[in-house]
Protein backbone atom coordinates (compact mmCIF):
# COMPACT_ATOMS: atom_id res chain seq x y z
CA UNK A 1 0.00 0.00 0.00
CA UNK A 2 1.08 3.64 -1.05
CA UNK A 3 0.33 6.93 0.01
CA UNK A 4 1.06 10.11 -1.96
CA UNK A 5 3.20 12.11 -0.55
CA UNK A 6 1.58 15.45 1.13
CA UNK A 7 0.71 18.74 -1.30
CA UNK A 8 -2.02 20.92 -2.38
CA UNK A 9 -5.50 19.29 -4.05
CA UNK A 10 -7.94 20.32 -6.09
CA UNK A 11 -10.82 18.27 -6.59
CA UNK A 12 -12.29 19.54 -9.27
CA UNK A 13 -15.83 19.66 -11.46
CA UNK A 14 -17.42 17.28 -9.05
CA UNK A 15 -20.79 17.55 -6.90
CA UNK A 16 -20.63 17.97 -3.01
CA UNK A 17 -22.63 16.13 -0.61
CA UNK A 18 -21.29 17.44 2.79
CA UNK A 19 -22.36 15.01 5.19
CA UNK A 20 -24.37 18.00 7.14
CA UNK A 21 -27.63 17.13 5.14
CA UNK A 22 -27.34 20.22 3.21
CA UNK A 23 -28.17 20.01 -0.89
CA UNK A 24 -25.78 18.84 -3.09
CA UNK A 25 -23.90 21.28 -5.05
CA UNK A 26 -21.17 21.77 -7.99
CA UNK A 27 -18.34 23.39 -6.40
CA UNK A 28 -14.09 22.76 -6.43
CA UNK A 29 -12.84 20.96 -2.85
CA UNK A 30 -9.52 22.60 -2.09
CA UNK A 31 -7.36 20.86 0.61
CA UNK A 32 -4.05 22.00 1.91
CA UNK A 33 -2.20 19.66 4.49
CA UNK A 34 -4.81 17.88 6.35
CA UNK A 35 -7.66 20.16 6.26
CA UNK A 36 -10.00 21.02 3.65
CA UNK A 37 -9.23 24.80 2.94
CA UNK A 38 -11.72 26.04 0.47
CA UNK A 39 -14.74 25.07 -1.40
CA UNK A 40 -16.71 27.20 -4.24
CA UNK A 41 -16.04 28.15 -7.91
CA UNK A 42 -13.15 30.01 -9.40
CA UNK A 43 -11.55 28.84 -5.97
CA UNK A 44 -8.05 31.96 -5.41
CA UNK A 45 -5.22 28.62 -5.29
CA UNK A 46 -2.12 29.86 -3.44
CA UNK A 47 1.17 29.20 -5.65
CA UNK A 48 3.80 28.55 -3.09
CA UNK A 49 3.11 24.45 -3.47
CA UNK A 50 2.79 22.25 -5.95
CA UNK A 51 -1.02 21.72 -6.82
CA UNK A 52 -2.61 18.27 -7.46
CA UNK A 53 -5.64 18.67 -9.63
CA UNK A 54 -8.33 15.55 -9.55
CA UNK A 55 -11.31 15.43 -12.37
CA UNK A 56 -14.17 14.45 -10.65
CA UNK A 57 -16.88 15.80 -13.42
CA UNK A 58 -19.92 13.67 -12.99
CA UNK A 59 -19.13 11.85 -9.72
CA UNK A 60 -19.98 12.58 -5.92
CA UNK A 61 -17.67 14.51 -3.65
CA UNK A 62 -18.00 13.12 -0.18
CA UNK A 63 -17.05 12.56 2.95
CA UNK A 64 -15.71 9.85 4.10
CA UNK A 65 -17.76 6.88 5.82
CA UNK A 66 -17.39 6.38 9.63
CA UNK A 67 -19.07 3.19 10.96
CA UNK A 68 -19.61 3.11 14.80
CA UNK A 69 -19.42 -0.51 14.89
CA UNK A 70 -16.61 -2.61 14.07
CA UNK A 71 -15.07 -5.46 15.54
CA UNK A 72 -11.93 -5.39 13.44
CA UNK A 73 -10.15 -8.08 15.93
CA UNK A 74 -13.06 -11.01 15.16
CA UNK A 75 -11.72 -11.99 11.71
CA UNK A 76 -15.21 -12.96 10.93
CA UNK A 77 -16.30 -15.71 13.12
CA UNK A 78 -19.45 -17.94 12.48
CA UNK A 79 -19.96 -18.91 16.45
CA UNK A 80 -19.05 -17.85 19.67
CA UNK A 81 -17.23 -21.18 20.40
CA UNK A 82 -15.00 -19.89 17.29
CA UNK A 83 -14.48 -16.30 18.20
CA UNK A 84 -13.69 -16.97 22.26
CA UNK A 85 -11.04 -20.13 21.37
CA UNK A 86 -10.23 -20.50 18.20
CA UNK A 87 -8.11 -16.71 18.48
CA UNK A 88 -4.44 -15.60 19.63
CA UNK A 89 -3.68 -12.84 20.58
CA UNK A 90 -0.43 -12.16 18.36
CA UNK A 91 -2.43 -13.63 15.39
CA UNK A 92 -5.40 -11.59 16.35
CA UNK A 93 -3.63 -8.37 15.71
CA UNK A 94 -1.49 -9.46 12.74
CA UNK A 95 -4.71 -10.28 10.91
CA UNK A 96 -6.53 -7.44 12.16
CA UNK A 97 -4.04 -5.48 10.76
CA UNK A 98 -4.52 -7.12 7.56
CA UNK A 99 -7.80 -6.36 7.37
CA UNK A 100 -8.04 -2.45 7.70
CA UNK A 101 -7.42 -1.88 3.90
CA UNK A 102 -10.50 -3.21 3.10
CA UNK A 103 -12.54 -0.77 5.12
CA UNK A 104 -10.89 1.91 3.16
CA UNK A 105 -11.68 0.30 -0.08
CA UNK A 106 -15.07 0.74 1.18
CA UNK A 107 -14.94 4.70 1.37
CA UNK A 108 -14.24 4.16 5.14
CA UNK A 109 -12.05 6.69 6.88
CA UNK A 110 -13.05 6.14 10.25
CA UNK A 111 -14.49 3.64 12.61
CA UNK A 112 -15.17 2.69 16.31
CA UNK A 113 -13.90 -1.24 17.70
CA UNK A 114 -15.80 -0.68 20.95
CA UNK A 115 -14.23 -3.73 22.41
CA UNK A 116 -11.54 -6.24 20.97
CA UNK A 117 -9.87 -9.82 21.55
CA UNK A 118 -7.09 -9.18 23.77
CA UNK A 119 -7.55 -5.14 23.72
CA UNK A 120 -5.21 -5.21 20.38
CA UNK A 121 -7.69 -2.41 19.56
CA UNK A 122 -5.21 0.05 21.60
CA UNK A 123 -2.12 -1.64 19.51
CA UNK A 124 -3.82 -1.56 16.32
CA UNK A 125 -5.42 2.16 16.43
CA UNK A 126 -1.82 3.05 18.15
CA UNK A 127 -0.22 1.49 14.72
CA UNK A 128 -2.33 3.24 12.30
CA UNK A 129 -1.87 6.79 14.26
CA UNK A 130 1.78 5.99 14.05
CA UNK A 131 2.09 5.64 10.66
CA UNK A 132 3.44 1.96 10.85
CA UNK A 133 -0.27 0.49 9.54
CA UNK A 134 -2.03 2.16 6.99
CA UNK A 135 -5.81 2.54 7.76
CA UNK A 136 -8.55 4.66 8.63
CA UNK A 137 -8.89 6.87 11.82
CA UNK A 138 -10.20 4.41 14.36
CA UNK A 139 -11.15 5.15 17.82
CA UNK A 140 -11.16 1.91 20.04
CA UNK A 141 -12.04 0.38 23.66
CA UNK A 142 -10.49 -2.84 25.66
CA UNK A 143 -13.01 -5.86 26.82
CA UNK A 144 -16.27 -5.28 26.88
CA UNK A 145 -17.42 -5.38 31.32
CA UNK A 146 -19.59 -8.26 31.96
CA UNK A 147 -20.80 -9.74 34.64
CA UNK A 148 -20.90 -13.17 35.83
CA UNK A 149 -24.41 -13.81 33.98
CA UNK A 150 -22.33 -13.12 30.72
CA UNK A 151 -23.73 -11.52 27.26
CA UNK A 152 -24.71 -13.18 24.38
CA UNK A 153 -21.94 -16.61 24.96
CA UNK A 154 -23.71 -17.59 27.62
CA UNK A 155 -21.84 -20.88 29.97
CA UNK A 156 -18.94 -19.74 27.45
CA UNK A 157 -18.17 -16.67 29.51
CA UNK A 158 -16.65 -17.71 33.21
CA UNK A 159 -17.57 -16.75 36.25
CA UNK A 160 -14.44 -14.20 36.65
CA UNK A 161 -11.33 -13.05 34.88
CA UNK A 162 -10.97 -12.92 31.02
CA UNK A 163 -12.59 -14.32 28.03
CA UNK A 164 -12.41 -13.13 24.13
CA UNK A 165 -13.08 -9.23 24.17
CA UNK A 166 -14.67 -9.88 27.32
CA UNK A 167 -13.46 -8.92 31.43
CA UNK A 168 -16.14 -10.51 34.26
CA UNK A 169 -16.02 -7.64 36.86
CA UNK A 170 -17.82 -8.94 40.57
CA UNK A 171 -18.82 -6.11 42.68
CA UNK A 172 -17.59 -2.35 43.42
CA UNK A 173 -14.14 -2.89 43.74
CA UNK A 174 -13.39 -4.89 40.46
CA UNK A 175 -15.79 -2.47 38.54
CA UNK A 176 -13.76 0.31 39.26
CA UNK A 177 -10.45 -1.16 38.61
CA UNK A 178 -11.10 -2.63 35.68
CA UNK A 179 -12.23 0.58 34.59
CA UNK A 180 -9.35 2.59 35.38
CA UNK A 181 -6.52 -0.13 34.45
CA UNK A 182 -8.35 0.45 30.56
CA UNK A 183 -8.36 4.22 30.61
CA UNK A 184 -4.16 3.50 31.58
CA UNK A 185 -3.29 1.07 28.98
CA UNK A 186 -4.65 3.90 26.64
CA UNK A 187 -8.45 3.31 25.54
CA UNK A 188 -11.21 5.61 24.30
CA UNK A 189 -13.81 4.47 25.26
CA UNK A 190 -15.26 1.96 27.61
CA UNK A 191 -17.84 -0.32 26.89
CA UNK A 192 -20.20 -2.02 29.04
CA UNK A 193 -22.37 -5.30 27.75
CA UNK A 194 -25.69 -4.20 29.51
CA UNK A 195 -27.19 -7.14 28.22
CA UNK A 196 -27.29 -10.99 27.63
CA UNK A 197 -28.90 -14.11 26.97
CA UNK A 198 -30.27 -16.32 29.40
CA UNK A 199 -31.73 -20.37 29.50
CA UNK A 200 -34.98 -19.44 30.52
CA UNK A 201 -35.76 -15.88 30.38
CA UNK A 202 -39.30 -14.31 29.66
CA UNK A 203 -38.61 -11.32 28.35
CA UNK A 204 -38.25 -9.86 24.89
CA UNK A 205 -34.74 -9.13 23.00
CA UNK A 206 -32.38 -9.67 25.71
CA UNK A 207 -32.10 -10.09 30.00
CA UNK A 208 -30.08 -6.82 31.86
CA UNK A 209 -27.60 -8.22 33.88
CA UNK A 210 -26.06 -5.11 35.29
CA UNK A 211 -27.97 -3.31 38.00
CA UNK A 212 -28.60 0.74 37.83
CA UNK A 213 -26.34 1.50 40.58
CA UNK A 214 -23.28 -0.59 38.60
CA UNK A 215 -24.00 0.83 35.59
CA UNK A 216 -23.95 4.58 37.19
CA UNK A 217 -20.44 3.11 39.29
CA UNK A 218 -19.13 2.88 35.51
CA UNK A 219 -20.08 6.25 34.20
CA UNK A 220 -19.14 8.18 37.46
CA UNK A 221 -15.58 6.36 37.07
CA UNK A 222 -14.87 6.74 33.72
CA UNK A 223 -16.00 10.49 33.36
CA UNK A 224 -13.65 10.89 36.35
CA UNK A 225 -11.03 10.51 34.19
CA UNK A 226 -12.71 12.12 31.12
CA UNK A 227 -13.23 8.87 29.23
CA UNK A 228 -16.90 8.10 27.48
CA UNK A 229 -18.75 5.16 28.45
CA UNK A 230 -21.07 3.09 25.33
CA UNK A 231 -23.65 0.37 26.12
CA UNK A 232 -24.63 -2.65 24.16
CA UNK A 233 -28.47 -2.65 24.82
CA UNK A 234 -31.42 -4.83 24.00
CA UNK A 235 -34.40 -4.44 25.89
CA UNK A 236 -36.11 -1.26 27.38
CA UNK A 237 -35.19 -1.54 30.95
CA UNK A 238 -31.85 -1.59 29.83
CA UNK A 239 -32.00 1.29 27.92
CA UNK A 240 -33.94 3.47 30.21
CA UNK A 241 -31.00 2.54 32.98
CA UNK A 242 -28.34 3.48 30.78
CA UNK A 243 -29.53 6.90 29.75
CA UNK A 244 -30.58 7.39 33.02
CA UNK A 245 -26.58 6.44 34.42
CA UNK A 246 -24.73 8.82 32.19
CA UNK A 247 -24.16 6.37 29.31
CA UNK A 248 -22.84 8.63 26.45
CA UNK A 249 -23.75 6.37 23.40
CA UNK A 250 -26.03 2.99 23.19
CA UNK A 251 -25.39 0.14 20.59
CA UNK A 252 -28.92 -0.94 19.31
CA UNK A 253 -31.46 0.13 21.94
CA UNK A 254 -33.91 -2.48 20.45
CA UNK A 255 -37.13 -2.97 22.01
CA UNK A 256 -37.72 0.25 23.77
CA UNK A 257 -40.70 1.42 25.73
CA UNK A 258 -41.99 4.56 26.33
CA UNK A 259 -40.36 4.58 29.59
CA UNK A 260 -37.09 4.00 27.93
CA UNK A 261 -38.01 6.48 25.14
CA UNK A 262 -38.84 8.69 27.50
CA UNK A 263 -35.42 8.30 29.14
CA UNK A 264 -33.09 8.80 25.96
CA UNK A 265 -34.78 11.65 24.82
CA UNK A 266 -34.38 14.12 28.19
CA UNK A 267 -30.51 12.93 28.17
CA UNK A 268 -30.07 12.74 23.81
CA UNK A 269 -28.43 9.92 24.35
CA UNK A 270 -26.66 8.96 20.58
CA UNK A 271 -28.31 5.55 19.43
CA UNK A 272 -26.20 3.13 16.82
CA UNK A 273 -28.99 0.84 16.00
CA UNK A 274 -26.41 -1.53 14.21
CA UNK A 275 -29.50 -3.58 11.58
CA UNK A 276 -27.25 -4.28 9.15
CA UNK A 277 -26.76 -7.84 10.82
CA UNK A 278 -30.28 -8.39 11.56
CA UNK A 279 -30.89 -7.05 7.89
CA UNK A 280 -28.56 -9.39 6.13
CA UNK A 281 -29.92 -12.67 7.70
CA UNK A 282 -33.38 -11.27 7.20
CA UNK A 283 -32.75 -10.30 3.29
CA UNK A 284 -30.11 -12.88 2.61
CA UNK A 285 -29.46 -15.69 4.97
CA UNK A 286 -30.92 -18.16 2.63
CA UNK A 287 -27.85 -18.08 1.23
CA UNK A 288 -25.86 -19.36 4.04
CA UNK A 289 -28.45 -21.73 5.25
CA UNK A 290 -30.53 -19.96 7.94
CA UNK A 291 -34.02 -21.48 8.69
CA UNK A 292 -37.11 -19.19 7.90
CA UNK A 293 -37.99 -18.92 11.44
CA UNK A 294 -33.97 -17.11 12.55
CA UNK A 295 -34.91 -14.63 9.37
CA UNK A 296 -38.24 -13.86 9.97
CA UNK A 297 -37.36 -13.26 14.19
CA UNK A 298 -34.46 -10.63 12.99
CA UNK A 299 -37.15 -8.90 10.16
CA UNK A 300 -39.42 -8.91 13.48
CA UNK A 301 -36.62 -6.75 15.72
CA UNK A 302 -35.86 -4.38 13.08
CA UNK A 303 -39.78 -3.90 12.29
CA UNK A 304 -40.66 -3.58 16.00
CA UNK A 305 -37.85 -1.77 17.22
CA UNK A 306 -37.93 0.87 14.19
CA UNK A 307 -40.92 3.08 15.46
CA UNK A 308 -39.59 3.70 18.42
CA UNK A 309 -36.16 4.34 17.29
CA UNK A 310 -38.10 6.99 14.27
CA UNK A 311 -39.72 8.63 17.71
CA UNK A 312 -36.42 9.18 19.02
CA UNK A 313 -34.37 10.63 16.10
CA UNK A 314 -37.67 13.14 15.63
CA UNK A 315 -36.85 14.25 19.04
CA UNK A 316 -33.45 15.24 18.37
CA UNK A 317 -31.54 11.89 19.71
CA UNK A 318 -28.71 11.28 16.87
CA UNK A 319 -28.67 8.31 15.32
CA UNK A 320 -25.63 7.21 14.10
CA UNK A 321 -24.73 4.30 11.34
CA UNK A 322 -22.84 1.22 12.60
CA UNK A 323 -22.59 -2.12 11.06
CA UNK A 324 -21.28 -4.56 13.52
CA UNK A 325 -18.70 -5.51 10.49
CA UNK A 326 -16.02 -8.66 11.95
CA UNK A 327 -18.57 -11.67 12.52
CA UNK A 328 -19.45 -13.91 9.48
CA UNK A 329 -22.96 -12.40 8.41
CA UNK A 330 -20.76 -8.92 7.87
CA UNK A 331 -17.64 -9.15 6.42
CA UNK A 332 -14.74 -6.80 6.53
CA UNK A 333 -15.07 -4.24 3.00
CA UNK A 334 -18.94 -5.44 2.15
CA UNK A 335 -21.46 -4.19 3.94
CA UNK A 336 -20.25 -0.91 5.81
CA UNK A 337 -22.98 0.81 3.10
CA UNK A 338 -25.68 -0.90 4.19
CA UNK A 339 -26.82 0.73 7.71
CA UNK A 340 -27.62 3.45 5.70
CA UNK A 341 -29.60 1.57 2.92
CA UNK A 342 -31.82 0.44 6.02
CA UNK A 343 -31.84 3.77 7.26
CA UNK A 344 -33.62 5.07 4.62
CA UNK A 345 -36.15 1.75 3.75
CA UNK A 346 -37.02 0.79 7.60
CA UNK A 347 -36.40 4.19 9.38
CA UNK A 348 -37.59 6.38 6.91
CA UNK A 349 -34.20 8.72 6.53
CA UNK A 350 -33.80 10.84 3.40
CA UNK A 351 -30.86 9.80 1.66
CA UNK A 352 -29.20 12.85 2.78
CA UNK A 353 -30.04 12.35 6.45
CA UNK A 354 -28.45 8.92 6.12
CA UNK A 355 -25.28 10.41 4.77
CA UNK A 356 -25.13 12.32 7.45
CA UNK A 357 -26.16 9.90 10.31
CA UNK A 358 -22.53 7.67 8.79
CA UNK A 359 -20.15 10.97 8.40
CA UNK A 360 -20.83 14.37 10.69
CA UNK A 361 -22.71 13.12 12.88
CA UNK A 362 -21.23 9.54 13.47
CA UNK A 363 -17.56 11.53 14.12
CA UNK A 364 -18.80 11.75 17.49
CA UNK A 365 -17.96 7.74 18.08
CA UNK A 366 -14.41 8.84 16.91
CA UNK A 367 -13.92 11.78 19.19
CA UNK A 368 -13.84 14.34 16.21
CA UNK A 369 -17.40 15.94 16.41
CA UNK A 370 -16.72 19.05 14.45
CA UNK A 371 -13.04 17.88 13.40
CA UNK A 372 -13.87 15.19 10.63
CA UNK A 373 -17.17 13.97 8.83
CA UNK A 374 -18.25 17.01 6.47
CA UNK A 375 -17.00 18.57 3.26
CA UNK A 376 -16.31 21.78 4.79
CA UNK A 377 -13.49 24.40 5.42
CA UNK A 378 -11.22 23.93 8.13
CA UNK A 379 -12.64 20.06 8.61
CA UNK A 380 -9.90 17.38 8.30
CA UNK A 381 -9.72 16.08 4.88
CA UNK A 382 -11.24 12.82 5.00
CA UNK A 383 -13.29 12.42 1.67
CA UNK A 384 -14.30 10.23 -1.02
CA UNK A 385 -14.95 10.47 -4.83
CA UNK A 386 -17.74 8.39 -5.71
CA UNK A 387 -18.74 7.56 -9.55
CA UNK A 388 -23.31 8.52 -9.67
CA UNK A 389 -25.48 9.97 -7.44
CA UNK A 390 -25.54 8.69 -3.73
CA UNK A 391 -27.49 11.42 -2.46
CA UNK A 392 -30.35 9.74 -4.75
CA UNK A 393 -29.17 6.36 -3.84
CA UNK A 394 -26.62 5.41 -1.11
CA UNK A 395 -26.60 1.95 -2.67
CA UNK A 396 -23.86 3.37 -5.17
CA UNK A 397 -21.44 2.91 -1.97
CA UNK A 398 -21.87 -0.93 -2.54
CA UNK A 399 -19.86 -1.53 -5.68
CA UNK A 400 -16.23 -0.69 -4.37
CA UNK A 401 -15.49 0.24 -8.23
CA UNK A 402 -17.16 3.47 -7.90
CA UNK A 403 -15.35 4.58 -5.42
CA UNK A 404 -12.56 6.63 -7.20
CA UNK A 405 -10.73 7.90 -4.67
CA UNK A 406 -10.12 7.90 -0.99
CA UNK A 407 -8.11 10.80 0.75
CA UNK A 408 -7.29 10.33 4.75
CA UNK A 409 -5.74 13.93 5.62
CA UNK A 410 -5.64 15.04 2.92
CA UNK A 411 -3.32 12.64 1.26
CA UNK A 412 -4.43 10.23 -1.24
CA UNK A 413 -4.29 6.22 -0.51
CA UNK A 414 -3.97 4.00 -3.24
CA UNK A 415 -5.07 0.26 -1.74
CA UNK A 416 -3.40 -2.36 -3.95
CA UNK A 417 -5.64 -5.78 -4.36
CA UNK A 418 -5.77 -7.70 -1.37
CA UNK A 419 -4.94 -11.15 -2.12
CA UNK A 420 -7.16 -14.29 -0.91
CA UNK A 421 -6.11 -15.85 2.17
CA UNK A 422 -5.92 -18.98 4.22
CA UNK A 423 -6.93 -19.60 7.92
CA UNK A 424 -3.72 -19.95 10.42
CA UNK A 425 -3.89 -23.78 12.02
CA UNK A 426 -6.62 -24.04 15.04
CA UNK A 427 -8.47 -20.60 13.68
CA UNK A 428 -11.48 -21.84 12.46
CA UNK A 429 -13.47 -24.88 14.45
CA UNK A 430 -13.15 -28.30 12.33
CA UNK A 431 -15.94 -30.51 12.56
CA UNK A 432 -16.84 -33.59 10.88
CA UNK A 433 -20.01 -32.56 9.43
CA UNK A 434 -23.06 -30.28 9.82
CA UNK A 435 -25.46 -33.46 10.92
CA UNK A 436 -25.32 -36.19 13.50
CA UNK A 437 -25.04 -39.27 11.41
CA UNK A 438 -27.76 -41.23 12.45
CA UNK A 439 -29.33 -44.34 10.81
CA UNK A 440 -32.51 -42.44 10.10
CA UNK A 441 -30.52 -40.06 8.48
CA UNK A 442 -28.81 -42.71 6.31
CA UNK A 443 -31.93 -44.25 5.08
CA UNK A 444 -33.85 -40.91 4.33
CA UNK A 445 -31.23 -40.13 1.81
CA UNK A 446 -31.88 -43.61 0.54
CA UNK A 447 -28.09 -45.59 1.15
CA UNK A 448 -29.34 -48.84 2.83
CA UNK A 449 -26.99 -50.77 4.17
CA UNK A 450 -23.27 -50.89 3.47
CA UNK A 451 -22.17 -53.77 1.38
CA UNK A 452 -20.26 -56.23 2.93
Amino acid sequence: MTEESTTMRLIEGGTVVDGLGNAPFRADVLMRDDRIEAIGADLAIPTERPLHRIDATGLTVMPGLIDAHCHISFDEPNSNDELFFHRREGLAAIIAAAHVPKLLAAGVTGFLDADSLYEVGVDLRDAIEAGIVIGPRMSTGGNALLTSVGGTAGRLIPDEGRRGYGKVVNGRDEIVQEVRRQIKIGVDWIKVHVTGLTPRQRVKGEVQVWSFEELKLVCDTAHELGVPVVGHCRGASSTRDCARAGFDMLLHATYMDDEALAAVIERGVPIVPTFTFQANLADYGEAIGATPAIRELFKREIAESAVMLRRAYEAGVPLLCGTESGFSLTPYGDWHYRELEVFVRDLGFSPLEAIRAATSANAFALGLAGETGAIEAGRLADVIVVDGNVANDVTLLADKARIRHVFLDGREIVIPPIPERGDPPGWRPSNYGSRTLTRAVVDAIGAGRPAT
